[in-house]
């Protein structure tokens, strides 16, 4: 059993998220559901809703208000190709995300993540450092990554 789960503290959309979020992950599932007790104020909401995302534990919690979500913490997504880069972009920008710089963007909810391709680590660290240097360049002048122009850029 996994000892860490991510846990996400959300304002009334827990559920919401959850099967947003399972809609895009495949071999996703939901694992568990607890609601608010007959009697209280909540009756019937979710309080945490425990799911996996291709695999991967997360919790989600109503907790209120008080608490927001900031790039402070992301969550990475490692992609192989760019039909997943795509794929991923498109369904956590939807609804009123918010693209970033480099790769990084904000869903609807706020929660931030990094849609990045496995070309990217290694481009970034390859031993030639002017080859790093234009991946880098090439990177930061990018929302979206685009695999084809990152390699390309490397390549001078």
């Amino acid at each position: 059993m996994q000892k860490i789960t991510t846990f996400l503290w959300f304002d009334g959309q827990a559920e919401e998220a959850m099967n947003h979020y399972m809609s895009i992950f495949k071999n996703s599932k939901e694992l568990s559901v607890t609601r608010w007790p007959k009697g209280h104020a909540l009756e019937g909401k979710v309080l945490v809703a425990s799911f996996e995302l291709d695999g991967v534990p997360f919790l989600a919690l109503n907790g209120g208000p008080q608490y927001k979500f900031t790039e402070a913490i992301s969550l990475s997504i490692d992609c192989k190709t760019q039909e997943e880069v795509d794929h991923f972009w498109t369904r956590l920008t939807e609804g009123g995300g918010e693209p970033g710089p480099c790769g990084w963007l904000k869903d609807k909810f706020g929660v931030s993540w990094q849609v990045v391709p496995e070309q990217l680590p290694r481009l970034l660290q390859d031993p030639d450092q002017a080859k790093a240097g234009r991946a880098m360049n090439a990177m930061m002048q990018m929302g979206k990554i685009d695999i084809a122009k990152i390699e390309e850029a490397a390549r001078g």
